[in-house]
């Protein structure tokens, strides 16, 4: 069965801006203790250099966002801390670009997706911004 997606939710890794880290890392982030989730719980992750990676197949339903899983597709950012460790949008050139084809990419597949952070669903930081602000100009009509 074709899942039923409508909306994109972004978040961050919660690492450091520098810090380098990858689908594999954040797989057994996922699977292990305390976890313990049968796969990585995002459908991609956007490396600092925009490189994207693949995790679950978007026709797989995601975990990413309590209770919000069923419709979404997650996407995460590598980052999200400054080197001090507060919270930030730390998205480079790079990541935003491609976050933005992404999306672009998975409307044209999916059709209009609405998008969010984690932050507006949980009392979060993630992504360390607010998503409708920096990206109004796609507007969730």
């Amino acid at each position: 069965a074709v899942r039923d997606i409508k909306r994109i939710i972004l978040h961050c890794t919660a690492t450091y801006e520098r810090q380098v880290v990858d689908i594999a890392d954040v797989r057994r982030w996922h699977t292990s203790a305390p976890r313990n989730w049968k796969d990585v719980g995002y459908h991609y992750l956007i490396q600092q250099d925009g490189a994207i990676q693949h995790g679950r197949n978007v026709q797989v339903q995601g975990a990413h966002v309590k209770g919000e899983n069923v419709d979404s597709i997650g996407i995460a950012y590598c980052g999200g801390l400054l080197e001090n460790g507060d919270v930030a949008d730390t998205m480079t050139s790079y990541q935003d670009m491609s976050f933005l084809m992404l999306v672009n990419s998975l409307r044209n597949v999916f059709g209009h997706l609405t998008l969010y952070g984690h932050n507006e669903f949980s009392d979060k930081a993630c992504p360390g911004f607010d998503v409708q602000d920096k990206y109004s100009f796609l507007l969730n009509a």
